[in-house]
């Protein structure tokens, strides 16, 4: 059976244009590739050598996106606590910061308040679902000492 090999792209209806593109490429790195004349629809990469838009914003007024959640990977845990402490100086909504057991992830709101969460893998094979809450601000031998120790662990 063929099978899809990885998400192209995510799109998202927006109401202020402006300040989504803020969090997502000065906060989060992403390039735009490309936009319409108006302003209006903007196309957003990580990989612009690979991959001409994994995300897409446009504006719609009152039409707010439905999507569950944005998911972006990370090549460390030092990336990964340099993105918490930037989501912290800029006053960005956590949702949770959260250990998986094989990721740790931080979930954050866009200003649309559209779920994103930046994560990085850990190596480790764990069972799913997994979540137990995470302090990146800990030291990263307190952090890697406890991706599955203690109880309870909440389901995510």
């Amino acid at each position: 059976m063929t099978a899809v090999t990885g998400l192209g792209h995510v799109g998202l209806n927006v109401e202020d244009i402006d300040r989504e593109l803020w969090f997502f490429t000065e906060l989060l790195g992403l390039k735009v590739s490309d936009r319409n004349e108006e302003g209006t629809t903007f196309f957003l990469t990580a990989r612009p050598e690979v991959e001409h838009h994994e995300l897409l914003l446009a504006k719609r007024p009152g039409d707010l996106s439905s999507v569950q959640q944005i998911s972006f990977t990370c090549s460390s845990l030092a990336d990964l606590k340099e993105f918490n402490q930037r989501f912290v100086d800029n006053g960005i909504k956590f949702d949770r910061v959260v250990s998986h057991g094989n990721a740790i992830g931080i979930y954050v709101r866009s200003p649309n308040n559209n779920k994103v969460e930046v994560y990085w893998h850990t190596g480790l094979d764990w069972p799913q679902p997994f979540g137990k809450e995470m302090d990146l601000t800990r030291s990263d031998d307190e952090i890697l000492a406890h991706l599955t120790t203690g109880l309870p662990a909440t389901v995510s």
